[in-house]
């Protein structure tokens, strides 16, 4: 039998066990060998030969592709890479184009499309629901229309796709046995001239089994996908996700237009998935967690960096349990649960539960209906560095969490800027610019987990007094203020706070250092090149007396938990750089995110955030 020479080509590693590269390309074809000269032509055939060390590189083209990689990599340094061709736009989408419309009247056309079409999976026959799901007294659907790369809206019924059109187009579906319709509105278009489009995938990325380790997945721009609902307590799918694994990295990825979520970092699916939306229901699931291996050994370590996610109704990143001991850097996460058509308690920019050790840090997440909700064991995390603006609620929530965690560094701009319903939290060098809420105001009865340090092994469950808080070194600006914090349970702990505009301190402070009078102009800017801070300063930050450093030393161990404020490795914490990683003053560093600014009109160009950053 005679093989060709870039056959052998491809086959002698393999053999020799050395790693493989594995090229696709839109004109390739999948009888090929997968080399440069002979590309494969679908990104899942790569999936299906791609052994641990392999790479499997990506050629321009839109791929309309379900990639359900069957095998991981073995080791971080063995893992298995998707990576798209340098330079180059590969999308991997969920959808599908539709030409055959036919108009019904002025702005109205509809397409009829056999449910052969989407093969196992009708996304407009797919209810989305679930545990703590908020339907608003209407059907949603995962299935989405889109005009030449944006989305239509789900309408409640197909007489208010024919009324008059509003400023949000509108689509509704019918499903039977045999067929689907779709009627949708297009303004003023004929939808077979332009792109039109409609899912048909539940995901672009996705894992159908669990522990499929080391997995890259490098540049490419993923959309278009009907997720599902992704309560804490289900298989959480999104757009892209780990399912239940180790070691993936996540990095320079375009991801939008997710029907609910669009990275996933979450659990298993189990036959109890959507019965347990309780408190009590969640500790449970979290018990099962445990005895299906959820420890520091198997799951979590995940680098999600550099992406852009957008465009997502649920959440952009989401992980119950799954997201552990995981770095989350460099995101820009913007416009997610804008639409509002439903409603739940899960919609955030980026929502854990169990953020045990995770770092989140350097990240821009704006326009969300809550920017970052760390929700149920969150110990032993990090959250510094990000920006936050124009988030329609808090910038950060922690809910029922025993600490310790670390909030530092961060610039928190929208009208509301922290919920705060934890014990055991550091507030660092922050700039506050909104409100600070406690939720509620004295004790939440709920009782809920905290671990051994670094550790998901629960030692104890506990209810949640509020208090038990440190803040320290902040900037408070506009509407940050401590004043609620006079009614919390447990001691509180505060110094080198300044207040600017009227923001109030509270009683556990003792020497709080107002500047009233002084109006410091906060105000972000976007411009060609990124965003930058404005603000004023009439004297030195620091000039009225000295701020002490933060350290492991200083902050001690949080009440509940007994666990010390201190890095995932168990070094000492020191917040000793600051939100551009410029070093701090040892011995009097600078209150708020930035040090030593300086005086009078101060521009800072803080995102992209360049400086500072490591070469990866």
């Amino acid at each position: 039998m005679k093989y060709h020479l870039s056959f052998i080509a491809i086959l002698m590693p393999l053999a020799l066990g050395q790693a493989a590269e594995l090229y696709v390309a839109i004109t390739g074809n999948d009888t090929s060998p997968g080399t440069p000269s002979a590309p494969l032509r679908t990104i899942q055939h790569a999936a299906d030969l791609a052994q641990p060390g392999d790479t499997v590189t990506v050629h321009a083209g839109v791929y309309r592709e379900y990639i359900n990689p069957p095998r991981g990599g073995e080791s971080d340094t063995k893992r298995i890479v998707y990576q798209a061709a340098a330079g180059e736009k590969v999308v991997i989408t969920g959808s599908e184009e539709v030409k055959n419309w036919e108009k019904v009247q002025d702005g109205v056309w509809k397409a009829t499309l056999p449910n052969t079409f989407f093969g196992s999976f009708n996304p407009f026959a797919e209810l989305i629901g679930g545990d703590w799901f908020d339907a608003k007294e209407r059907s949603h659907h995962a299935g989405a229309v889109y005009l030449n790369g944006d989305w239509l809206a789900e309408a409640v019924s197909l007489e208010e796709v024919l009324k008059p059109m509003t400023a949000t187009p509108l689509w509704f579906a019918s499903v039977d046995a045999t067929r689907t319709v779709i009627w949708a509105q297009f303004n003023g278009v004929d939808p077979n001239a332009q792109q039109v489009e409609v899912n048909a995938r539940r995901s672009v990325f996705y894992p159908d089994k669990t522990g499929r380790n080391y997995i890259t997945v490098r540049g490419f721009t993923l959309r278009n996908a009907g997720t599902p609902w992704a309560p804490p307590t289900v298989e959480q799918i999104g757009l892209i996700g780990v399912h239940w694994s180790k070691g993936w990295i996540i990095e320079n990825n375009d991801i939008a237009y997710s029907t609910c979520s669009g990275i996933t970092l979450g659990k298993y699916g189990e036959a109890k998935d959507h019965n347990t939306g309780s408190a009590s229901g969640y500790v449970t699931t979290i018990e099962r967690g445990l005895k299906n291996g959820w420890n520091k050994e198997t799951i979590g370590h995940h680098v999600v960096r550099d992406n852009r996610i957008a465009h997502c109704e649920q959440a952009g990143i989401v992980g119950s349990l799954g997201a552990a001991f995981s770095t989350i850097t460099g995101n820009t996460i913007h416009d997610i649960h804008v639409r509002q058509l439903f409603s739940g308690a899960e919609m955030a920019g980026i929502k854990f539960h169990g953020a045990i050790d995770v770092t989140i840090s350097r990240n821009h997440i704006y326009r969300t209906c809550r920017g970052m909700w760390l929700d149920w064991m969150t110990q032993g995390a990090r959250i510094s560095n990000n920006l936050c603006h124009d988030n329609a609620t808090h910038d950060l929530f922690v809910e029922v969490n025993h600490g310790p965690f670390v909030v530092d560094n961060n610039i928190f701009l929208s009208p509301k800027s922290i919920e705060d319903d934890s014990q055991g939290g550091v507030y660092a060098h922050n700039l506050i610019a909104g409100g600070i809420d406690l939720c509620p105001t004295f004790f939440d009865g709920r009782k809920t987990p905290f671990h051994k340090a670094h550790s998901t092994e629960i030692v104890a469950i506990h209810d949640n007094p509020s208090g038990d808080n440190h803040y320290y070194n902040n900037l408070f600006m506009r509407g940050g203020s401590l004043e609620k914090h006079d009614q919390a349970h447990l001691p509180m702990w505060m110094d080198g706070n300044v207040y600017f505009q009227g923001a109030k301190s509270s009683k556990h402070e003792r020497d709080p250092i107002f500047r009233s009078g002084s109006d410091p102009a906060l105000a972000l800017v976007e411009k060609n090149d990124g965003f930058y801070l404005t603000m004023t300063l009439a004297t030195a930050l620091g000039s009225e007396r000295p701020s002490q450093p933060v350290t492991s030393a200083r902050l001690g161990k949080a009440s509940i938990s007994g666990c010390a404020f201190e890095n995932p490795d168990g070094s000492p914490i020191t917040i000793g750089t600051d939100y551009f990683g410029k070093p701090r003053n040892a011995a009097n560093p600078t209150s708020g995110p930035f040090e030593a600014p300086g005086t009078g009109t101060i521009t800072m160009k803080v995102w992209p955030l360049t400086v500072g950053r490591k070469a990866k």
